[in-house]
Formats: C-alpha cells, sequence, structure tokens
C-alpha cells in the first residue's frame, strides 16, 4: 500500500488507452441539455454511464427528477467509509451543448471521439465528461491501490448546467443535509496555461438579457421612405455604443465593482494570459488602467452575444420595423447585481434611448463567488499539486467564466476549490471541441496524488454548519 502504486496504477490506466476508451463512451451519449429531442439522452446518461461505474466503486447511487421541469435529472452517489473522515464533494455536469455537427471539420463528428495526433476531439472531452472522467479514475485508482479512500465522497452530477443549471439550487437546498461535506474539490473551465496547473476558488458571474426596438408594425422600402421613418438598427447601435467606451470600458457607473482589492491584485500578478494555443489577446481592449489578468478575473466585462434587424441571411431594401441585440454582464464579487438593469434604464433614459426595451432572459443568472486565497483547503490542495507537478499551480481567485459554483458555496457553505483539466484552446461550446492528452495524463496524476493525500489524513477539520 503506497502511494507509488496508486500513481503507476493511474499510469497503466493512460498508457494502455482505457481513458479514451472510456471516454469514448460518455461522448456517444448525445446529451445535450439545449436541445429537447435528446431529453431521455440526459437520464441515460446517468444510468447507463456514471451510475454503474460509481457503483462498482462501492458508492451508494440515486438519480433524482430535477425540482424545475426545466432541467434534466441529477445524480447523488456517496461512500462514507468513517464518520470521523473528511468529506469532499464532488461535481460534474453531463450535458453539453449542442453537437452543431455539420459545422465540425471533415473527418470528425460530435459524439465520435477520434483521436488525432495529441488531440481527442468530440464533445464533452472538455466540457464535462473529460473532467469527470479524470476525477472517477483518479478515485478508482486510489481505492484499487489502499483498497479505501480514506476519506469520504459524495459526489453530485447534474445535466442542465448548459442550461443555466437550472433546478440545482433548489435541489442543493433540499438536499444541503445528504451534501453536507467538508470541501468542493470539482473540476471545470480551462487552465491558464496547458502546461501549468491551475487551482480557482470561484467564478465570475453571468447575466444575459435582450435590448430591442419596436418603432411599427412592418418594414417600408428604403427608397420611399429612407431619411423619413427611423432606423431601429441605428438606434440600437447609439444605444449599445453609450454602454461602453470605444474600447469596451464600462461607462455604467453602478456596474463597476469595489472588490479589486491589493490583495485580489497582488494574486493576480504575474498570472498569464496569453496562450500560444488560442486567439491573440487585444492589448487596446478592456480597462485601459487594468492588467489583462485583472480585466480578465477581477473586473466587469460586456459583451454583445447576437445582433438582428431586418433579414440578415436575405437583405431587402427596406427599413426594418425592429432591431434586437442579446447582451451580457460578466461580473465579479462585489458587484450590485440586482441594480445591474434598473441602472441600464436609468443610464439609456438620460440619453434619450427610453424607446429601447430590456428584457431580463429568465433566471438564467450565476452570481459571482470567491473564496479567500489563504483558507486552509486552498494550501492543502496547492501544496499537493506542487509535490506531484513539481510546479506551483496557477492561483485563480475566481474563473473569468461562470460555474454554479454559488450552490455550493452559498447554499451548502463549502470553501471550493476547482481544478480544471482542460486548456483555452478546446473549442468548448465550439465545433472541433477537443482535450490534450497531455491535460488530461497531467489531471489523472493530479487527482490520483491528491485523494491519496486527503486519505493521509491532516487536512483541514473545519465543517460547514448548516
Amino acid at each position: 500500500m503506497s502511494k507509488k502504486v496508486a500513481m503507476a496504477g493511474i499510469e497503466q490506466y493512460w498508457a494502455s488507452g482505457q481513458f479514451a476508451t472510456d471516454l469514448a463512451g460518455l461522448v456517444a451519449h448525445e446529451t445535450e441539455s439545449q436541445n429537447p429531442d435528446k431529453r431521455a439522452e440526459l437520464g441515460d446518461y446517468l444510468s447507463q454511464a456514471i451510475e454503474p461505474r460509481l457503483s462498482r466503486l462501492g458508492f451508494d447511487c440515486e438519480i433524482h427528477c430535477n425540482p424545475n421541469p426545466a432541467g434534466g435529472p441529477l445524480l447523488t452517489a456517496q461512500r462514507l467509509e468513517d464518520a470521523a473522515l473528511p468529506t469532499v464533494l464532488i461535481y460534474g455536469h453531463g450535458d453539453v451543448v449542442r453537437g452543431q455537427a455539420e459545422q465540425w471539420r471533415e473527418g470528425l463528428q460530435p459524439y465520435e471521439l477520434v483521436e488525432q495526433g495529441e488531440l481527442l476531439y468530440g464533445r464533452g472531452t472538455a466540457d464535462n465528461k473529460g473532467q469527470h472522467l479524470v476525477n472517477l479514475a483518479a478515485l478508482e485508482a486510489v481505492i484499487n491501490a489502499r483498497g479505501a479512500l480514506g476519506f469520504n465522497v459524495k459526489v453530485l452530477m447534474e445535466m442542465s448546467e448548459e442550461c443555466g443549471s437550472a433546478g440545482l439550487r433548489e435541489f442543493c437546498q433540499q438536499q444541503r443535509a445528504a451534501l453536507a461535506a467538508d470541501v468542493l474539490i470539482a473540476s471545470d473551465g480551462p487552465r491558464l496555461q496547458a502546461d501549468t496547473p491551475t487551482v480557482f476558488l470561484g467564478s465570475r458571474g453571468g447575466m444575459s438579457f435582450e435590448l430591442s426596438v419596436e418603432l411599427r408594425e412592418g418594414a417600408h422600402h428604403s427608397g420611399n421612405w429612407g431619411g423619413l421613418l427611423a432606423d431601429p438598427a441605428i438606434i440600437l447601435a447609439h444605444a449599445l455604443a453609450s454602454i461602453t467606451d470605444a474600447r469596451g470600458q464600462i461607462q455604467i457607473q453602478a456596474w463597476l465593482p469595489d472588490s479589486l482589492t491589493d490583495a485580489v491584485r497582488a494574486a493576480l500578478a504575474g498570472l498569464p494570459i496569453d496562450d500560444e494555443r488560442g486567439p491573440d489577446i487585444d492589448p487596446d481592449w478592456g480597462e485601459q488602467d487594468l492588467s489583462p489578468a485583472e480585466r480578465a478575473y477581477g473586473w466587469n466585462s460586456f459583451t454583445v452575444l447576437a445582433m438582428t434587424s431586418g433579414v440578415p441571411e436575405a437583405p431587402v431594401n427596406a427599413i426594418a420595423a425592429s432591431a434586437r441585440a442579446t447582451c451580457q454582464l460578466r461580473f465579479v464579487v462585489g458587484t450590485d447585481v440586482p441594480g445591474v438593469l434598473p441602472a441600464l434604464r436609468s443610464h439609456l433614459d438620460e440619453r434619450g434611448f427610453g424607446c429601447v426595451q430590456i428584457k431580463a432572459s429568465g433566471d438564467n443568472i450565476f452570481p459571482a463567488t470567491r473564496l479567500d486565497p489563504e483558507h486552509p483547503w486552498v494550501g492543502f490542495v496547492t501544496a499537493s499539486i506542487q509535490r506531484a507537478s513539481g510546479v506551483t499551480p496557477h492561483l485563480l481567485p475566481n474563473l473569468a467564466g461562470s460555474l454554479p459554483n454559488d450552490c455550493f458555496a452559498d447554499v451548502l457553505g463549502l470553501p471550493t476549490v476547482w481544478i480544471p483539466h482542460s486548456y483555452r484552446g478546446c473549442s468548448q461550446h465550439a465545433p472541433n471541441e477537443h482535450q490534450l492528452k497531455s491535460v488530461s495524463r497531467s489531471g489523472l496524476q493530479l487527482m490520483t496524488a491528491l485523494y491519496w493525500d486527503i486519505g493521509q489524513g491532516d487536512v483541514p477539520k473545519a465543517r460547514a454548519v448548516l
């Protein structure tokens, strides 16, 4: 019984090709939570792909209906070895965005794992099937080597993350006692750089909304009516342009956070932001007085996700009757979230854009979260990763993207530590989604070492009070 045995076991799992085989089985499930026609696939993934694996490892599993009819099923599982031992909660999501099969490169299919050189292609390889497979395989390696984990584990897997985690908050509220743990250690999102482990402690929040201008019934000939009828697209374009300046700096004071403290700046100092496998960043975009890392991880950003007026695919010589834009604000802790849309309304009215309507996009809002970098579990995890990898991991106060971390940090009251097993150039949510073999292999090694270390004892003791 030794750590070396566990590490050798996980290396054999990788070298034998079993990881790729297992991942292919997960990818084959077309778990598109945004597609009503794939509803049955969501439950099949849990019952056919996840529950058998966990049951084999000694977990008691249960599949639950979502308290929100818009959401897919959820799975909970627990392996309780001793009430006196620490308990780790593991989260993952098995749903994916739409496959977009017609847009994938020749020779690739979203629901067939394809290995090309150092890349594993397939929908969910990076987000999130490949990531939770890494963690489950690492658990198995420790059990095989030690005969036990040396700690308790609870697993929560949802099938609605790509739809805003519908019902997850309500489910966690209902299951607070069943999900009680000492810490959440989960995996999603990308590393800052593919060759260096990353740990992040929360996420930026995200909220979407629609701006629209509805001026009249029907379109009218641009020759007969040009210069006489107001153009809704031009009005909307000017309204949007008032929200930021020409380099994307937010102009609504109430949208700015108050949490970019000296401590957060220090944590972000020196962190890399460029990645050779991703697009080049635009150095003259975003808040001028902030570093690139501060813009992405310590500040808020506004984005126009889509705009329409008229019929873009078949333009005609007519002044459109309406224009619409779907917008998004990514925000950090310290933002007055309830005040975002009222502040926007006041901003537009003050500038003469009273005709611009604002519509919130349902309940699809991820709150922002951030764990104190000085928390004992952060030190424990980063020390384990450093021992296993030989390098100091990048430590982020929060991810630039959004995750349902509030369900764990706020509802369950847990310290939350995330260890991503992907990289920023993985084409997540796009055609040709893929995973780097080197990142998956590294993740298997790091998580096996971390789980072994947790089972050795001498971990932070404080448990959230329910």
